[in-house]
């Protein structure tokens, strides 16, 4: 399997690894379970770790990550000091953020609206930092984008008051969150140094997107683990 993205990071403690998958495999919680598992077994072969998931929640929790083999947890961020696990955030829409700390500690993060406008992202950051990181590089993954997420004018004013540069006007006139921008902008804030991978989800044929195909859209993921 080839990434759609993939970047290779010193730190402290080795190397860390992130990357972003696309639509060739769906390892969302809704595909068939042959298909998912292939899809988990496939990163497993690539990156020599053992994959963790979360059940995304659209929340703010943070989950540390002691043993791989760990029941899945409610939670919208894993973070995991130990090598040899790689920690999976999936989306189909949404912000899949990456991020490495220097000592060698990781993060995944699942940003959906409410996580954007609640912060689940700095709550990794912090507690990234909380475990002894100094200074913490963030990778924002592939996401739709605020030209496609339309949404009530209502709702756009309840998120853009917690995160104004969430934002946004689509290509055809009408209210939008740009929640890119909003992960950006938090990140910035918490003075993490980040890299944005290109790519919107509802445009980008290659990528899983709910917008473009609803019920029957997989899930991509993003993907940070250190070797072991």
């Amino acid at each position: 399997m080839t990434f759609l993205f993939l970047d290779t990071v010193p730190v402290a403690a080795g190397t860390v690894s992130v990357a972003f998958t696309d639509r060739r495999l769906d390892v969302g919680d809704l595909a068939a379970a042959d298909v998912r598992t292939a899809g988990l077994a496939e990163i497993a072969r690539v990156t020599g770790a053992t994959p963790c998931l979360m059940h995304q929640v659209h929340g703010t929790a943070v989950h540390l990550v002691a043993d791989p083999d760990e029941t899945v947890p409610d939670a919208d961020a894993l973070v995991t000091q130990d090598a040899g696990v790689a920690l999976l955030a999936r989306a189909a829409d949404c912000v899949p953020v990456l991020l490495v700390a220097d000592t060698g500690a990781v993060a995944a993060v699942h940003a959906g609206r409410e996580g954007v406008r609640r912060g689940v992202v700095p709550n990794a950051v912090s507690r990234l930092r909380d475990l002894g990181a100094g200074g913490i590089r963030g990778w924002v993954g592939p996401h739709i984008c605020g030209r496609c997420y339309e949404v009530p004018e209502e709702l756009q004013a309840e998120v853009a008051a917690a995160v104004p540069a969430t934002r946004s006007t689509t290509s055809w006139g009408t209210p939008a969150l740009d929640l890119g921008a909003g992960v950006l902008a938090q990140l910035a804030a918490a003075e993490v140094s980040t890299t944005e991978v290109a790519g919107c989800t509802r445009e980008d044929a290659r990528l899983h997107s709910h917008r473009r195909d609803g019920a029957a859209a997989g899930r991509l993921a993003g993907v940070v683990w250190r070797a072991a």
